[in-house]
């Protein structure tokens, strides 16, 4: 069933899906609209991506009642989005907000119930007023982070809010965060860094529209946030969820050894319990001069290893040659926390990431 179709569907409830995107966000979405469409058959999902998206996860398996839509390619791309994410968060804002109101004029069988977008789609909230649908609001990193956003002006008046904080400042402790346990600066997320201090002014501007939507998500487990969560629930008067981690749930299994990908056969001959696995996720960057300590340490250690190196799997494997690990440029992630084989996992903790490894019992 097309929902863009003119044809009437009586008894049916069209959710619209829009995230921000990015893989980190377009995952988590998917995962909830799946476990929608399996709790409610009521339900279909209209799922609204670029055409480069449709490219990168068209084929992927989902439900029969999530379709998508695409919006035409009209930001940068995401294999160079990274190189200027200024301009990139420009152009979400500005540029995909007309062409997605026209994909809403073409969804009448049913017509849309209500959106689920991505916090960070600042124009979201404002098209669903438009157009009297409700519009929930999905926050994809850990709900403390979200607190500590929201609070920064307290980094500000608490002199914390710095571009290069000396080493003795970095030591300082930051204890008047609500949600957040008193933790060093120096091991906060640098809001204030010159080098994203204009997308995070950009990025707050979504916020400002969080209290007008009609419910907010979190993908957090209470248990793993309760103060940053009863921060919330106290801040606005709309209905404030954790959802629990948003991963795929459906038995994870490689079907026969023909079928397996090289890297799961390189892990089946490896001891139980005795790889450790590196990924440093899809948008993060290392100057050169730590990814030579990085690789020189991996190197030393000895410990066998399957390393994730996007974009630069080449020169990679010819740093590590003749170590005891592999490398390879993409990996079905929760395939290899998985496998018996996996001892430890060192990710740059983006929240998925980390879910991922708590939810497969991986340190």
């Amino acid at each position: 069933m097309d929902p863009t179709e003119p044809q009437q569907v009586r008894g049916l409830r069209h959710v619209v899906a829009m995230p921000w995107p990015g893989r980190g966000h377009i995952n988590p979405m998917m995962n909830l609209c799946k476990r929608l469409v399996l709790r409610d058959p009521t339900l279909i999902v209209t799922f609204v991506i670029t055409e480069e998206w449709l490219g990168f996860i068209g084929s992927d398996p989902k439900p029969d009642r999530i379709h998508f839509a695409t919006l035409p390619n009209l930001i940068p791309s995401e294999l160079v989005r990274a190189d200027n994410f200024n301009d990139f968060v420009d152009a979400v804002h500005n540029i995909l907000e007309e062409p997605f109101e026209r994909l809403l004029d073409r969804l009448k069988s049913p017509p849309p119930t209500v959106i689920i977008s991505d916090t960070y789609v600042v124009w979201a909230v404002r098209v669903g007023e438009r157009r009297n649908i409700p519009v929930v609001s999905f926050w994809t990193m850990s709900a403390t982070i979200l607190s500590l956003i929201l609070h920064s002006d307290l980094l500000i008046s608490h002199n914390h809010a710095l571009f290069e904080p000396s080493e003795a400042k970095e030591e300082e402790i930051v204890g008047y965060i609500p949600g957040l346990s008193p933790t060093k600066l120096r091991d906060l997320p640098p809001l204030f860094n010159s080098n994203i201090l204009q997308v995070f002014k950009k990025s707050k501007l979504c916020f400002d529209e969080l209290p007008r939507a009609k419910c907010l998500l979190f993908t957090t487990a209470y248990e793993l946030e309760p103060k940053a969560i009863d921060v919330f629930t106290s801040m606005f008067d709309i209905p404030v969820y954790a959802t629990g981690p948003l991963i795929p749930f459906q038995e994870l299994s490689v079907e026969n050894k023909r079928s397996k990908p090289d890297y799961i056969r390189w892990l089946d001959g490896q001891a139980k319990s005795s790889v450790l696995y590196i990924s440093q996720g899809s948008f993060l960057s290392v100057s050169e001069a730590q990814m030579e300590e990085i690789v020189g340490g991996v190197r030393e250690s000895g410990v066998p290893f399957l390393w994730v190196a996007r974009g630069g799997e080449s020169k990679m494997k010819e740093a590590l040659e003749g170590s005891s690990g592999f490398v390879v440029s993409w990996c079905d992630q929760l395939h290899v926390l998985c496998h018996a084989a996996l001892g430890g996992f060192w990710t740059h903790c983006g929240f998925n990431s980390t879910l991922e490894g708590i939810d497969k019992l991986r340190g």
